[in-house]
């Protein structure tokens, strides 16, 4: 699974990279975490990244199901996550994510990344879900009747994961669908099919090493957490 990621480069890196347009209070973050408004690029406006929450919920769904991953063997045939793998597409953008493993035969985190830091995208989806409306108590009621409360629409995201390849398999036995620089304008298109994506990204230039267990708490973001530290440490 991909639980934690990190996305340290400027505003203007991101820009360029993308060729799409950043918040203007867009900056480096170290540890993005469930829970928070993070930059996508959505299918119905690749040229502006927009900020959604990473847990999804469907939009038919009575409660919160605050999802972070779904998982690309059958992202297509549960309900939960079937429409928007058919219509609501984005590119969840990171210079590395983090995994927990007992590799080292003490659970800890690890972060995974490009040999040369680069950006890469990961496949996800989103929706937009807004909770059922409730009355408010007795004691708000207006003169023009019951109440509602205020609009509270969430628009949220979910990362794909898929089986590992032979390096990230040594740390962990899922890992999120890393796409390949020129199919990202595809995926948002449409034009990539579930089967393009059970073969997880090549580990030649994908590697993993320790971080600093400060990682665990999603309150630390800082350039400390990004550096390899010893496994004990």
């Amino acid at each position: 699974m991909c639980g934690r990621y990190s996305l340290t480069v400027t505003a203007d890196a991101l820009a360029e990279r993308f060729d799409a347009a950043v918040p203007d209070d867009w900056g480096p973050r170290y540890n993005c975490a469930p829970g928070q408004d993070l930059p996508v690029l959505a299918n119905d406006a690749p040229e502006s990244f927009r900020r959604m929450t990473w847990g999804y919920t469907p939009p038919w769904a009575d409660e919160s199901f605050d999802l972070i991953n779904a998982r690309t063997e059958t992202v297509d045939e549960k309900r939960t996550f079937a429409e928007s793998f058919e219509s609501r597409r984005c590119l969840v953008p990171a210079d590395g994510f983090y995994e927990w493993s007992d590799h080292a035969g003490e659970k800890r985190p690890y972060r995974v990344a490009f040999d040369d830091e680069r950006v890469f995208a990961m496949a996800g989806i989103y929706a937009t879900w807004e909770p059922p409306q409730r009355q408010t108590g007795l004691g708000e009621w207006g003169a023009g009747g019951d109440e509602t409360e205020e609009d509270d629409r969430i628009e949220a995201f979910a990362v794909l994961t898929t089986e590992p390849n032979d390096r990230i398999g040594e740390l962990h036995h899922r890992m999120a669908v890393v796409l390949p620089e020129d199919r990202e304008a595809d995926w948002l298109a449409g034009d990539v099919a579930k089967a393009d994506l059970l073969d997880p990204y090549p580990g030649d230039d994908l590697g993993w090493y320790p971080v600093s267990t400060r990682v665990n708490s999603p309150a630390n973001d800082d350039p400390s957490l990004i550096e390899a530290v010893d496994a004990e440490g």
